[in-house]
């Protein structure tokens, strides 16, 4: 029987809109990028786990710019790149009523500070654990094996969502449940399969 639901936030409770953020890079001559080269060029991984501030990731995005821009006006564009998910952020607060819900998520201070104050994700069930604070990301286990730590998880009972499949089998290797999320309707009877109630 299903006693917690865990969830991650990216592509589960915010869609990434990164277009505002690649004009402007454009603009002041970083030429043709897309999102995940992006990523890959300022190291966010080291951003996400912890080990780069958010100051620093603001200056290697403001390095990949040919032309002068300001880490204020690098830090409004990295933060304004979210679609909120209505249906999914109602769908944890119902399921926070019947169950412990916790968030998991592979995340840095900069972008968990926006969602917190524009969105209030961090109001979301019981627990979050972003992946700055814990050390490392997902998939590797040492994510999962310190929620359950910190949680108090019965790996038998802990259903987690993430819209990525190689975080869901990673959970699934530690005896967690696992929802690949493709959308609200999806999840719903992804839940309702494995007895939740909503």
């Amino acid at each position: 029987m299903i006693r917690t639901i865990v969830f991650d936030i990216g592509w589960v409770f915010v869609h990434l809109q990164p277009r505002p953020l690649l004009d402007f890079l454009a603009e002041n001559g970083a030429g043709t990028l897309d999102l995940e080269s992006v990523v890959t060029r300022i190291g966010l991984d080291e951003h996400e786990s912890g080990r780069l501030t958010g100051r620093g990731l603001l200056e290697r995005l403001a390095g990949l710019a040919r032309r002068p821009v300001t880490l204020e006006q690098v830090h409004a564009k990295w933060v304004d790149m979210f679609e909120l998910q209505p249906a999914m952020v109602d769908l944890a607060h119902r399921l926070s009523e019947r169950y412990r819900v916790y968030l998991l998520s592979n995340c840095g201070d900069l972008h968990w500070a926006h969602l917190s104050r524009e969105y209030c994700l961090h109001r979301i069930g019981h627990g979050a654990l972003p992946s700055f604070v814990a050390g490392v990301m997902k998939p590797h286990e040492r994510i999962y094996s310190l929620a359950e730590r910190r949680f108090g998880l019965d790996p038998a009972a802990t259903v987690f969502i993430d819209d990525r499949a190689d975080n869901i089998e990673a959970a699934r290797s530690r005896g967690w449940h696992g929802i690949v999320h493709s959308g609200y309707a999806s999840t719903l009877e992804a839940l309702d399969r494995l007895g939740c109630r909503i």
